[in-house]
């Protein structure tokens, strides 16, 4: 297919976000093969700087997928219609694109982002001016994941705070790797990342590289080629499967070790801790508002014997 003399390779599927939630959207754009999400402003009403660590959507926003000029938009729509239970989908287009350097692209889109006190997610080449900052670069190109869902900052502003020197961690459902990539920088002397998308793993592999910690990251498309007992266990994915694996995921977690889940709404808390409580004592759940739903972040501490 071509353009303009140039050769079509992707196309991009735009769609207001309305009040649908960003994070589902997201997981079915990638599930159908997205090879980058974005999150831009739809409207005139700027998002002034936030808080540390908040992350705000604009009023009116619009969400883009990167898609290769094979796939179908069509399944896509059907997806959304079906597992988002709508009768119809919010105004969306799409368009041919030709090729060019579409990684790069998307960091018009995508600018420095804190959380905590010190951990920033920021595109390569972005200055970060804080003496004490450490700094994550991290260019969205197949990545996902990046931080600006509430499940993802509330596990960055968790691993800011944690005392990480020396110990080893598991990113259990890794995306891009942004998890596992802070927690080494931020003093984990090794880590493991597992995701069970050949995507993922790929942007993990290449994030690792640009950040100049792959030597002290190993990643795996399979939660059985998970070797070893680690001091913590991050997993960010979903209710069910945080049920769903509870044990294998406590297995991999040492005596006293931490455990911090997330992507979990308010409502799905209390049955994810009843998963997890013949190994795991909680703390408090944490709350995090946006876009009208309730995300939760759970941390607790493995039961020694």
């Amino acid at each position: 297919m071509t353009a303009g003399g140039l050769t079509v390779i992707w196309q991009q599927f735009v769609m207001d976000l309305d009040a649908l939630d960003p994070h589902a959207v997201e997981m079915i754009f990638t599930r159908h093969g997205a090879h980058s999400v974005t999150l831009t402003d739809a409207g005139e009403n700027p998002v002034f700087e936030p808080v540390p660590g908040a992350t705000p959507l604009w009023a009116d926003t619009q969400i883009t997928g990167l898609f290769a000029a094979d796939v179908d938009l069509q399944a896509l729509c059907g997806s959304l219609v079906a597992e988002l239970n709508l009768k119809y989908l919010p105004a969306h287009h799409t368009e041919e694109l030709p090729d060019r350097d579409w990684e790069r692209e998307w960091l018009r889109d995508f600018g420095p982002m804190q959380f905590g006190r010190r951990l920033w997610i920021c595109p390569t080449n972005s200055i970060v001016e804080q003496s004490n900052a450490v700094i994550v670069h991290l260019d969205p190109g197949l990545a996902f994941g990046t931080g600006t869902h509430a499940t993802t900052a509330l596990c960055l502003e968790w691993l800011d705070d944690a005392a990480l020197t020396g110990k080893s961690m598991l990113d259990y459902g890794c995306g891009c790797g942004v998890l596992a990539i802070a927690a080494l920088k931020l003093g984990c002397r090794s880590a493991t990342a597992m995701d069970i998308d050949p995507q993922a793993v790929v942007a993990t592999r290449r994030n690792a590289a640009e950040n100049a910690v792959a030597q002290h990251l190993r990643v795996t498309g399979s939660a059985d080629d998970i070797v070893g007992i680690f001091n913590v266990v991050v997993a960010n994915i979903l209710a069910r499967p945080l049920i769903q694996y509870a044990e294998s995921i406590t297995s991999s977690l040492a005596g006293h070790g931490m455990l911090v889940l997330s992507g979990v709404l308010c409502e799905q808390a209390d049955d994810v801790m009843v998963a997890y409580e013949p190994w795991v004592e909680f703390d408090e759940p944490v709350f995090r508002e946006q876009d009208g739903q309730e995300w939760t972040r759970l941390t607790g501490t493995r039961r020694a014997g």
